[in-house]
Protein backbone atom coordinates (compact mmCIF):
# COMPACT_ATOMS: atom_id res chain seq x y z
CA UNK A 1 0.00 0.00 0.00
CA UNK A 2 1.37 3.34 -0.86
CA UNK A 3 1.15 6.36 1.60
CA UNK A 4 -1.01 8.23 -0.89
CA UNK A 5 -3.28 5.76 -1.35
CA UNK A 6 -7.04 6.43 0.22
CA UNK A 7 -7.89 4.64 3.31
CA UNK A 8 -11.91 3.74 3.85
CA UNK A 9 -12.70 3.78 7.45
CA UNK A 10 -16.42 4.16 7.59
CA UNK A 11 -17.28 0.93 7.37
CA UNK A 12 -20.39 1.50 9.92
CA UNK A 13 -21.97 3.40 7.28
CA UNK A 14 -21.39 0.97 4.87
CA UNK A 15 -19.21 -1.99 3.46
CA UNK A 16 -18.37 -3.44 -0.12
CA UNK A 17 -20.39 -5.97 -1.20
CA UNK A 18 -18.13 -9.62 -0.92
CA UNK A 19 -17.37 -11.69 -3.61
CA UNK A 20 -19.06 -14.63 -2.12
CA UNK A 21 -22.42 -13.01 -1.93
CA UNK A 22 -22.14 -11.12 -5.58
CA UNK A 23 -21.59 -14.79 -6.66
CA UNK A 24 -24.48 -16.25 -4.73
CA UNK A 25 -26.84 -13.23 -5.93
CA UNK A 26 -25.90 -13.10 -9.44
CA UNK A 27 -27.67 -16.36 -11.22
CA UNK A 28 -31.09 -13.96 -9.65
CA UNK A 29 -30.42 -11.61 -11.38
CA UNK A 30 -30.15 -13.41 -14.86
CA UNK A 31 -31.42 -17.20 -16.04
CA UNK A 32 -33.42 -17.71 -12.30
CA UNK A 33 -35.38 -14.48 -12.18
CA UNK A 34 -38.83 -15.70 -11.76
CA UNK A 35 -41.46 -14.15 -9.08
CA UNK A 36 -41.61 -16.20 -6.42
CA UNK A 37 -45.49 -16.20 -6.02
CA UNK A 38 -46.06 -17.31 -9.79
CA UNK A 39 -47.04 -21.41 -10.11
CA UNK A 40 -44.30 -22.18 -13.17
CA UNK A 41 -41.53 -23.86 -12.22
CA UNK A 42 -39.13 -20.15 -13.02
CA UNK A 43 -41.59 -19.16 -9.80
CA UNK A 44 -41.21 -22.56 -7.83
CA UNK A 45 -37.00 -22.05 -8.86
CA UNK A 46 -37.62 -18.73 -6.98
CA UNK A 47 -39.28 -19.34 -4.07
CA UNK A 48 -37.36 -21.98 -3.23
CA UNK A 49 -34.11 -20.11 -3.32
CA UNK A 50 -36.08 -17.31 -1.08
CA UNK A 51 -37.16 -19.90 1.20
CA UNK A 52 -33.76 -21.38 1.83
CA UNK A 53 -32.15 -18.49 2.83
CA UNK A 54 -35.11 -17.53 4.93
CA UNK A 55 -34.09 -21.26 6.59
CA UNK A 56 -30.15 -19.57 6.41
CA UNK A 57 -30.35 -16.55 8.53
CA UNK A 58 -33.00 -18.36 10.78
CA UNK A 59 -30.05 -20.84 11.33
CA UNK A 60 -27.40 -18.91 11.79
CA UNK A 61 -29.29 -16.27 14.35
CA UNK A 62 -31.19 -19.25 16.16
CA UNK A 63 -34.79 -18.56 14.92
CA UNK A 64 -37.48 -20.75 13.12
CA UNK A 65 -37.46 -20.21 9.53
CA UNK A 66 -40.94 -18.66 9.66
CA UNK A 67 -39.56 -16.01 12.39
CA UNK A 68 -37.69 -14.01 9.31
CA UNK A 69 -39.37 -11.23 7.29
CA UNK A 70 -37.14 -9.87 4.30
CA UNK A 71 -37.67 -6.40 3.95
CA UNK A 72 -35.68 -3.77 2.08
CA UNK A 73 -32.70 -2.44 5.10
CA UNK A 74 -32.89 -1.47 8.49
CA UNK A 75 -34.79 1.34 8.43
CA UNK A 76 -38.13 -0.34 7.41
CA UNK A 77 -37.14 -3.47 9.15
CA UNK A 78 -37.32 -0.47 12.69
CA UNK A 79 -40.39 0.95 11.64
CA UNK A 80 -42.19 -2.29 10.89
CA UNK A 81 -41.35 -2.99 14.25
CA UNK A 82 -42.49 -0.28 16.03
CA UNK A 83 -45.32 0.73 13.85
CA UNK A 84 -46.66 -2.35 13.00
CA UNK A 85 -46.43 -3.28 17.24
CA UNK A 86 -48.29 -0.07 17.89
CA UNK A 87 -50.82 -0.87 15.18
CA UNK A 88 -51.58 -4.11 16.96
CA UNK A 89 -52.31 -2.22 19.87
CA UNK A 90 -54.42 0.27 18.42
CA UNK A 91 -56.48 -2.91 16.87
CA UNK A 92 -57.22 -4.04 20.37
CA UNK A 93 -59.12 -1.25 21.39
CA UNK A 94 -55.33 0.11 23.00
CA UNK A 95 -53.48 3.10 23.41
CA UNK A 96 -49.81 2.24 21.86
CA UNK A 97 -46.70 3.21 24.48
CA UNK A 98 -43.01 2.69 23.24
CA UNK A 99 -40.22 3.27 25.12
CA UNK A 100 -37.02 3.76 23.30
CA UNK A 101 -33.49 5.68 24.38
CA UNK A 102 -32.45 9.09 23.52
CA UNK A 103 -29.31 7.53 21.10
CA UNK A 104 -31.26 5.16 19.35
CA UNK A 105 -31.75 5.37 15.37
CA UNK A 106 -33.58 7.49 13.92
CA UNK A 107 -35.35 5.55 12.32
CA UNK A 108 -36.55 4.18 15.88
CA UNK A 109 -37.05 7.39 17.18
CA UNK A 110 -38.84 9.19 13.96
CA UNK A 111 -41.11 5.86 14.20
CA UNK A 112 -41.22 6.47 17.60
CA UNK A 113 -42.71 10.50 17.24
CA UNK A 114 -44.68 8.99 14.56
CA UNK A 115 -46.74 7.18 17.08
CA UNK A 116 -47.21 10.05 19.41
CA UNK A 117 -48.75 12.24 16.17
CA UNK A 118 -51.04 9.13 15.84
CA UNK A 119 -52.29 9.70 19.51
CA UNK A 120 -49.92 7.27 20.88
CA UNK A 121 -47.33 8.00 23.18
CA UNK A 122 -43.34 7.75 23.60
CA UNK A 123 -40.93 7.69 26.02
CA UNK A 124 -36.96 8.25 25.50
CA UNK A 125 -35.10 7.18 28.30
CA UNK A 126 -31.75 8.76 29.07
CA UNK A 127 -28.36 7.12 28.97
CA UNK A 128 -25.33 8.00 31.09
CA UNK A 129 -21.64 9.53 29.70
CA UNK A 130 -20.74 6.29 29.03
CA UNK A 131 -24.11 5.87 26.41
CA UNK A 132 -25.62 3.11 28.76
CA UNK A 133 -29.16 3.00 29.16
CA UNK A 134 -30.57 4.24 32.88
CA UNK A 135 -32.60 0.86 33.86
CA UNK A 136 -34.16 2.43 36.60
CA UNK A 137 -35.98 4.47 34.07
CA UNK A 138 -36.39 1.50 31.94
CA UNK A 139 -38.02 0.15 35.17
CA UNK A 140 -40.10 3.30 36.05
CA UNK A 141 -41.44 3.44 32.20
CA UNK A 142 -43.09 0.18 33.07
CA UNK A 143 -45.68 2.07 34.53
CA UNK A 144 -47.18 3.18 31.42
CA UNK A 145 -47.49 -0.67 30.39
CA UNK A 146 -46.11 0.07 27.04
CA UNK A 147 -46.68 -2.24 24.10
CA UNK A 148 -42.87 -2.17 23.32
CA UNK A 149 -39.26 -1.27 24.53
CA UNK A 150 -36.90 -0.79 21.66
CA UNK A 151 -33.12 -0.49 22.13
CA UNK A 152 -30.30 -0.63 19.60
CA UNK A 153 -28.22 -3.49 20.88
CA UNK A 154 -24.80 -1.46 19.32
CA UNK A 155 -25.14 2.29 18.72
CA UNK A 156 -24.14 2.84 15.43
CA UNK A 157 -22.14 6.24 16.29
CA UNK A 158 -20.17 5.51 18.98
CA UNK A 159 -20.21 1.78 19.65
CA UNK A 160 -21.50 1.21 23.14
CA UNK A 161 -22.93 -2.46 23.91
CA UNK A 162 -26.30 -2.50 25.91
CA UNK A 163 -26.96 -4.73 28.36
CA UNK A 164 -29.25 -6.44 26.31
CA UNK A 165 -30.19 -9.59 28.34
CA UNK A 166 -30.79 -7.64 31.69
CA UNK A 167 -33.23 -5.34 29.47
CA UNK A 168 -35.28 -8.34 27.87
CA UNK A 169 -35.16 -9.71 31.60
CA UNK A 170 -37.14 -6.62 32.74
CA UNK A 171 -39.46 -6.46 30.39
CA UNK A 172 -40.02 -10.28 30.59
CA UNK A 173 -41.06 -9.67 34.08
CA UNK A 174 -43.59 -7.26 33.20
CA UNK A 175 -44.98 -8.81 30.02
CA UNK A 176 -43.55 -6.34 27.78
CA UNK A 177 -42.15 -6.58 23.99
CA UNK A 178 -38.52 -5.87 23.21
CA UNK A 179 -37.39 -5.07 19.94
CA UNK A 180 -33.47 -4.22 19.31
CA UNK A 181 -31.92 -2.67 16.03
CA UNK A 182 -29.08 -4.91 15.61
CA UNK A 183 -27.95 -3.57 12.45
CA UNK A 184 -24.56 -3.29 14.25
CA UNK A 185 -24.17 -6.01 16.11
CA UNK A 186 -25.21 -9.30 13.61
CA UNK A 187 -21.42 -10.40 13.04
CA UNK A 188 -19.78 -8.27 15.64
CA UNK A 189 -21.30 -9.99 18.77
CA UNK A 190 -22.57 -13.19 19.80
CA UNK A 191 -26.21 -13.45 18.58
CA UNK A 192 -28.59 -16.71 19.56
CA UNK A 193 -32.64 -15.80 19.29
CA UNK A 194 -32.74 -19.05 20.79
CA UNK A 195 -30.85 -18.32 24.15
CA UNK A 196 -32.74 -14.20 24.75
CA UNK A 197 -36.18 -13.68 24.57
CA UNK A 198 -36.17 -11.50 21.88
CA UNK A 199 -39.62 -10.65 20.51
CA UNK A 200 -38.34 -7.98 17.60
CA UNK A 201 -34.69 -7.83 16.18
CA UNK A 202 -33.57 -5.92 12.78
CA UNK A 203 -30.86 -6.33 10.45
CA UNK A 204 -29.31 -4.96 7.36
CA UNK A 205 -27.74 -6.40 4.26
CA UNK A 206 -25.22 -3.83 3.21
CA UNK A 207 -23.70 -2.97 6.82
CA UNK A 208 -22.21 -6.86 6.69
CA UNK A 209 -21.08 -6.72 3.21
CA UNK A 210 -24.11 -8.12 1.55
CA UNK A 211 -26.25 -5.87 -0.80
CA UNK A 212 -27.59 -2.82 0.04
CA UNK A 213 -31.23 -2.23 0.28
CA UNK A 214 -31.75 -5.57 1.84
CA UNK A 215 -32.52 -6.56 5.24
CA UNK A 216 -35.01 -8.65 7.90
CA UNK A 217 -37.21 -8.31 10.84
CA UNK A 218 -37.24 -11.64 13.01
CA UNK A 219 -40.96 -11.74 14.36
CA UNK A 220 -40.86 -14.14 17.18
CA UNK A 221 -43.63 -16.44 16.56
CA UNK A 222 -46.73 -15.08 18.92
CA UNK A 223 -45.24 -11.53 18.86
CA UNK A 224 -48.16 -9.53 16.99
CA UNK A 225 -47.60 -6.92 14.35
CA UNK A 226 -49.33 -5.32 11.72
CA UNK A 227 -48.54 -4.61 8.10
CA UNK A 228 -47.74 -0.81 6.99
CA UNK A 229 -47.82 -1.66 3.45
CA UNK A 230 -50.72 -3.70 2.04
CA UNK A 231 -50.82 -6.10 -1.42
CA UNK A 232 -50.52 -9.33 -2.15
CA UNK A 233 -49.74 -10.86 1.55
CA UNK A 234 -45.97 -11.96 0.82
CA UNK A 235 -43.96 -12.18 3.63
CA UNK A 236 -47.12 -13.28 6.00
CA UNK A 237 -48.53 -10.28 5.08
CA UNK A 238 -46.30 -8.16 6.72
CA UNK A 239 -44.14 -6.74 3.75
CA UNK A 240 -46.49 -7.09 0.61
CA UNK A 241 -44.66 -7.15 -2.74
CA UNK A 242 -43.11 -9.35 -5.05
CA UNK A 243 -39.69 -9.99 -3.12
CA UNK A 244 -36.04 -9.41 -4.07
CA UNK A 245 -35.10 -13.02 -4.53
CA UNK A 246 -31.24 -12.18 -5.57
CA UNK A 247 -31.18 -9.68 -2.51
CA UNK A 248 -32.41 -11.93 0.04
CA UNK A 249 -29.59 -14.79 -1.46
CA UNK A 250 -27.39 -12.46 -0.52
CA UNK A 251 -28.51 -11.06 2.77
CA UNK A 252 -28.59 -14.94 3.91
CA UNK A 253 -25.06 -15.33 2.72
CA UNK A 254 -23.67 -12.12 4.06
CA UNK A 255 -25.30 -12.91 7.44
CA UNK A 256 -23.79 -16.41 7.64
CA UNK A 257 -20.10 -15.34 6.49
CA UNK A 258 -20.32 -12.70 9.49
CA UNK A 259 -21.66 -15.15 11.97
CA UNK A 260 -18.81 -17.68 10.99
CA UNK A 261 -15.87 -15.49 10.79
CA UNK A 262 -16.94 -13.29 13.81
CA UNK A 263 -15.04 -14.74 16.28
CA UNK A 264 -11.86 -13.82 14.56
CA UNK A 265 -13.26 -10.59 13.19
CA UNK A 266 -13.83 -9.58 16.73
CA UNK A 267 -10.52 -9.96 17.85
CA UNK A 268 -9.29 -8.20 14.60
CA UNK A 269 -11.38 -5.11 15.73
CA UNK A 270 -10.38 -5.04 19.22
CA UNK A 271 -6.76 -5.35 18.54
CA UNK A 272 -7.16 -2.19 15.86
CA UNK A 273 -9.14 -0.26 18.58
CA UNK A 274 -6.21 -0.74 21.16
CA UNK A 275 -3.67 0.39 18.38
CA UNK A 276 -5.49 3.24 17.16
CA UNK A 277 -6.51 4.90 20.43
CA UNK A 278 -2.59 4.41 21.65
CA UNK A 279 -1.59 6.46 19.05
CA UNK A 280 -4.11 9.31 18.70
CA UNK A 281 -3.81 9.50 22.56
CA UNK A 282 -0.06 9.89 22.01
CA UNK A 283 -0.24 12.40 19.33
CA UNK A 284 -3.31 14.83 20.27
CA UNK A 285 -3.61 16.58 23.40
CA UNK A 286 -6.60 16.41 25.33
CA UNK A 287 -8.17 13.60 22.94
CA UNK A 288 -11.72 12.91 23.76
CA UNK A 289 -12.61 9.19 24.20
CA UNK A 290 -16.80 8.65 23.86
CA UNK A 291 -18.21 5.45 26.13
CA UNK A 292 -14.59 4.82 26.71
CA UNK A 293 -16.34 3.81 30.25
CA UNK A 294 -19.04 1.51 29.12
CA UNK A 295 -18.93 -1.66 27.33
CA UNK A 296 -17.92 -1.23 23.43
CA UNK A 297 -17.84 -2.95 20.47
CA UNK A 298 -14.35 -3.10 18.82
CA UNK A 299 -15.25 -2.13 15.12
CA UNK A 300 -16.88 1.78 16.20
CA UNK A 301 -14.13 4.38 17.46
CA UNK A 302 -15.60 8.01 18.72
CA UNK A 303 -13.60 10.36 19.54
CA UNK A 304 -13.80 14.17 20.65
CA UNK A 305 -11.15 16.28 18.66
CA UNK A 306 -10.61 19.83 20.89
CA UNK A 307 -10.04 23.50 19.58
CA UNK A 308 -10.87 22.62 15.66
CA UNK A 309 -13.73 23.17 13.78
CA UNK A 310 -15.88 19.69 13.04
CA UNK A 311 -16.74 21.24 9.58
CA UNK A 312 -12.90 21.92 8.83
CA UNK A 313 -11.79 18.62 10.53
CA UNK A 314 -14.26 16.40 8.02
CA UNK A 315 -13.18 18.35 5.13
CA UNK A 316 -9.78 18.33 6.14
CA UNK A 317 -9.71 14.57 6.66
CA UNK A 318 -10.88 14.10 3.34
CA UNK A 319 -8.61 15.74 1.54
CA UNK A 320 -5.87 14.32 3.04
CA UNK A 321 -7.45 10.63 1.82
CA UNK A 322 -9.15 9.31 5.33
CA UNK A 323 -12.73 8.12 4.77
CA UNK A 324 -14.46 8.94 8.74
CA UNK A 325 -17.36 10.59 9.72
CA UNK A 326 -18.71 12.90 11.85
CA UNK A 327 -21.38 10.43 13.61
CA UNK A 328 -24.30 8.63 11.67
CA UNK A 329 -23.83 8.37 7.68
CA UNK A 330 -27.59 8.73 8.16
CA UNK A 331 -27.65 12.07 8.92
CA UNK A 332 -25.97 14.07 6.19
CA UNK A 333 -26.08 17.50 5.77
CA UNK A 334 -26.97 18.10 9.30
CA UNK A 335 -24.82 20.77 10.62
CA UNK A 336 -26.24 19.87 14.51
CA UNK A 337 -24.42 18.14 16.73
CA UNK A 338 -25.06 14.65 17.10
CA UNK A 339 -28.19 13.24 19.15
CA UNK A 340 -25.98 10.83 20.32
CA UNK A 341 -23.03 12.92 21.85
CA UNK A 342 -25.67 14.91 23.13
CA UNK A 343 -28.05 12.72 25.23
CA UNK A 344 -24.27 11.37 26.70
CA UNK A 345 -22.91 14.76 27.78
CA UNK A 346 -25.83 17.03 28.14
CA UNK A 347 -25.43 20.45 27.58
CA UNK A 348 -21.88 20.53 27.91
CA UNK A 349 -19.80 21.95 25.28
CA UNK A 350 -19.04 19.66 22.33
CA UNK A 351 -15.77 18.75 20.72
CA UNK A 352 -15.34 18.27 16.92
CA UNK A 353 -16.13 14.03 16.72
CA UNK A 354 -14.29 11.42 14.34
CA UNK A 355 -16.11 8.35 13.93
CA UNK A 356 -13.71 5.76 12.64
CA UNK A 357 -15.23 2.15 11.97
CA UNK A 358 -13.05 -0.84 10.85
CA UNK A 359 -13.67 -3.47 8.28
CA UNK A 360 -12.78 -6.96 8.02
CA UNK A 361 -9.78 -5.84 5.44
CA UNK A 362 -8.37 -3.33 7.66
CA UNK A 363 -5.19 -3.50 8.12
CA UNK A 364 -2.20 -2.03 11.13
CA UNK A 365 -0.70 0.17 8.46
CA UNK A 366 -4.04 1.94 7.61
CA UNK A 367 -4.58 2.28 11.22
CA UNK A 368 -1.29 3.76 11.42
CA UNK A 369 -1.83 5.67 8.66
CA UNK A 370 -5.57 6.69 9.65
CA UNK A 371 -3.69 8.11 12.78
CA UNK A 372 -0.87 10.15 11.68
CA UNK A 373 -2.90 11.62 9.25
CA UNK A 374 -5.56 12.75 11.90
CA UNK A 375 -2.59 14.37 14.02
CA UNK A 376 -1.42 16.43 10.88
CA UNK A 377 -4.83 17.82 10.30
CA UNK A 378 -5.60 18.36 13.64
CA UNK A 379 -2.16 20.40 14.28
CA UNK A 380 -2.86 22.19 11.12
CA UNK A 381 -6.56 23.18 11.93
CA UNK A 382 -5.17 24.51 15.83
CA UNK A 383 -2.00 26.38 13.89
CA UNK A 384 0.75 24.29 13.94
CA UNK A 385 1.93 22.98 10.52
CA UNK A 386 3.42 19.43 10.24
CA UNK A 387 4.95 17.91 7.52
CA UNK A 388 3.30 15.10 5.65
Amino acid sequence: MSDLDPIYLDYAATTPMREEVFEAMAPYHREAFGNPSSGHRWGREAQAALETARGRIANALGAKRREIVFVRGGTESDNLALLGRADATRARSGTPCVVTSAIEHKAVLDAARSIEVDGGRAIVLPVDRNGTLDLDALDAAFEASPCLVSIMWVNNEVGVVQPMEEIVERCGAHGVSVHTDAVQAVGKLPIRLDEIALDLLSLSGHKLYGPKSSGALFVREGTEVHARIHGGGQEAGLRPGTQDVAGAVGLAEAVCLAVEEQEANVAHYLALRERLLGKLRAEIPNLRVHAEGGAVAGHVVSVGVPDVAAEMLMISLDMDGLAVSGGSACQTGSASVSHVLRAMYGDEALPAAIRYSFGRGTTETEIDRAAAATSRVVERLRGTAVPA
